[in-house]
């Protein structure tokens, strides 16, 4: 399966840029990141494909809204959530007319940020595939159920949603935070390990299947057929 293609970050203060990487990065997204919306455009205009791209409102040179313009007019079907310091209504309208399906108000919790950003992406691609395969797994979305080869796979909601994320992304590092955001509700008491345990059960039901959860330290957690 290929990796995804990057998150576009578009803005001027280093601090952000950084930051923004890093939560991206956090949540296994690649991140190109550039200061100025003209460095922004060249890259897409020589063909580099994005995921979703984020700027700034305001912006050295030209703003985040000419961006925007110029992005809706060559490319009307990249996401674009913009950010800005200032949090009005006529300021949220003026950035939707430009072209941005999403506004963020700085400051912000980075848990909304990530929910908006898997938002877009969900939106951008539309309905998925409702079944998913990996070797002799298959596992369908729009039932719940999941099969090893014939043999229906017994899941609690949970064990199906950690595993959902990682077929989705098979052969690719899902970071821990991500899988978390998948499994739990932002105000659920859960303990520390208690993503570990889901793993577990998984691997105990997955043994013999051809298929492997790899733990990589400091990192998530990869599914891949052995």
């Amino acid at each position: 399966m290929s990796a995804l293609p990057p998150v576009l970050v578009v803005d001027d203060e280093k601090n952000m840029r950084l930051s923004l990487q890093t939560v991206l990065g956090d949540e296994g997204y690649q991140v190109r990141a550039v200061e100025r919306a003209e460095e922004g455009l060249h890259l897409i205009e020589r063909g580099e494909r994005f995921l979703l791209a984020i700027t700034d409102g305001c912006l050295d040179g030209m703003s985040g809204y000419e961006f925007l313009g110029r992005v809706r007019q060559g490319w009307p079907d990249l996401p674009v959530l913009m950010i800005t310091a200032y949090a009005t209504p006529k300021l949220a309208a003026d950035a939707i007319k430009a072209g941005a399906i999403d506004y963020l108000a700085k400051p912000f919790a980075v848990e909304e940020l990530e929910a908006r950003v898997r938002a877009l992406i969900r939106r951008s691609q539309g309905s998925p595939d409702p079944v998913l395969t990996l070797g002799a797994l298959r596992l369908d979305r729009a039932t719940g159920a999941a099969y090893l080869g014939d043999a229906l796979l017994e899941l609690t909601r949970r064990e199906r949603s950690v595993l959902e994320t990682l077929v989705s992304r098979a052969g690719i590092v899902v970071p821990k935070s991500r899988l978390s955001a998948d499994v739990f509700d932002y105000d659920d008491a859960v303990s520390p390990n208690a993503l570990e345990v889901y793993i577990g059960r998984l691997r105990r039901k997955l043994e013999k299947s051809g298929l492997e959860i790899r733990t990589v330290r400091g990192l998530g957690y990869l599914l891949r057929q052995i």
